[in-house]
């Protein structure tokens, strides 16, 4: 099965985003770009990176890319929504362990912070990784799952 991978960016990460675009186009993903379709520089990140969130809580996408100038309000934004598990990334080892232990959706990305090189082997990284669901991480899942269920309304 291809996995739908959604893609999002403000203008602070408007260019790391068509490029990580131009990279996956060629490769096994589906791709959904949910904006900006082009650079617009007073754009806000809660209205580019919403529809992003939006659609992994409704089951949409099967993995969220988020962009901004630093990651750090994608991540704001994106953790607002029941069933999303967003997370600011910066290195390669958290990319896949936020999947493997905690079942990360969406990778957030500085495309101020991170350069493109580095940017796609975190990507990369964060594609292949797969959730492992063993004991003490299912039972940590379970947990983040059963606040998330008492404190945010679906």
């Amino acid at each position: 099965m291809m996995l739908r991978i959604g893609l999002a960016a403000d203008h602070g990460g408007f260019g790391l985003k068509e490029k990580l675009k131009a990279t996956l186009e060629s490769s096994r993903f589906e791709l959904l770009d949910f904006g900006a379709e082009s650079f617009e520089g007073n754009d806000d990140y809660p209205d580019r990176i919403f529809p992003l969130a939006l659609a992994m809580s409704q089951g949409r996408i099967d993995r969220g890319i988020a962009v901004c100038g630093s990651g750090v309000g994608a991540a704001i934004v994106a953790n607002k929504l029941p069933g999303v598990r967003a997370a600011l990334i910066t290195e390669t080892y958290s990319a896949h362990q936020g999947v493997e232990h905690d079942d990360m959706n969406i990778l957030c990305i500085g495309g101020r912070v991170v350069g493109t090189a580095l940017a796609m082997e975190i990507v990369e990284a964060f594609l292949e990784a797969r959730y492992n669901g063993e004991g003490r991480f299912d039972r940590r899942l379970k947990k983040v799952l059963e606040i998330e269920n008492k404190y945010l309304k679906k």
